[in-house]
């Protein structure tokens, strides 16, 4: 099962041969061996550009995946070691604000010795679903709305919009902004699949008088654009900061419409999920509700 996730993981023979310090025969021999126990071909063979695993072949790799993590655990507790999670953890997510909650997050289940290798990868909402049932994600973050009825998930938070506006704007001086306020403004769009036709549909039709400034797809840029006194945006999750990359500063304000919130929202394989997996969606479920995440929304 080793050399056969190895193969699989490399996409050639010769690296995972040359990783686990064997000869590329055995490795080959390996993948025969695997392919004839399920009698299916589980791998395309190409000469010049290695071999890849077809759907049967990543299912299988991800069961074998499952099995080594477990075997691992076993030999790390019998030999008393402290480490009780190994191997890698692919993360996925679509959510803007993610470097400012994921980090606490793994220090909450992760000893800074672990043997467990983090892939993160930031994604648009359709990717995220998309590599979560591909197998390229063990668990993915994501928007809720519009989620794919083969997609198993659990809803982690729920977040109003709220308005951000430049420090010098004289909005900043209320308690809270109407979206008839906001329609008088330039608006910056965060220009991202779910988002986009999200914060156009907060407006009544024909209710925005001001023009759209910019269409930016990454929240970062929608703050420095705000900072810089360009118009104000809409958006839902905040970071822990008010400055930009700038250093110029942007002023958050509850919007005082009734309006519809979007899900931030943890998606995994619930039937057999591997142990980090478990460890992690349970660390961010407990983390998101702690008094401590509502720095990330705005109520209004």
């Amino acid at each position: 099962m080793e050399y056969f996730t190895t193969a699989l993981r490399h996409g050639n023979i010769a690296k995972a041969a040359a990783e686990l310090n064997i000869a590329a025969s055995a490795i080959s021999s390996a993948i025969d061996k695997v392919e004839t126990e399920f009698d299916l071909t589980l791998v395309t063979r190409q000469r010049a550009r290695g071999i890849q695993a077809n759907a049967s072949g990543r299912e299988v790799a991800r069961k074998c995946e499952r099995l080594l993590e477990e075997y691992q655990s076993v030999l790390n507790e019998g030999a008393e070691l402290r480490h009780a999670l190994s191997g890698t953890l692919r993360i996925g997510y679509y959510a803007p604000i993610a470097p400012a909650f994921l980090p606490p997050i793994f220090d909450t289940f992760l000893p800074a010795d672990s043997f467990i290798t983090l892939e993160l990868t930031e994604c648009d909402n359709d990717q995220a679903q998309d590599g979560l049932l591909n197998g390229t994600f063990d668990v993915i973050l994501f928007v809720a709305e519009g989620v794919r009825p083969t997609v198993d998930f659990e809803i982690l938070i729920t977040a109003p919009p709220y308005c951000l506006l430049p420090a010098a704007n004289p909005l900043t001086q209320q308690s809270s902004v109407s979206m008839a306020q906001i329609a008088l403004e330039p608006l910056v769009v965060l220009n991202r699949p779910v988002a986009a036709s999200y914060y156009e549909g907060l407006f009544q039709p024909g209710a925005r008088q001001a023009p759209v400034a910019a269409y930016v797809n990454s929240t970062e840029m929608v703050r420095s654009i705000v900072a810089s006194g360009r118009g104000c945006a809409i958006l839902n999750m905040r970071p822990l900061t008010t400055e930009s990359y700038t250093g110029a500063k942007v002023v958050a304000l509850p919007i005082s419409d009734d309006l519809p919130p979007l899900t931030l929202a943890i998606g995994y394989d619930k039937s057999r999920p591997r142990r980090s997996v478990k460890d992690f969606v349970k660390a961010c479920k407990t983390y998101f509700a702690n008094a401590s995440s509502s720095q990330c929304i705005l109520e209004r």
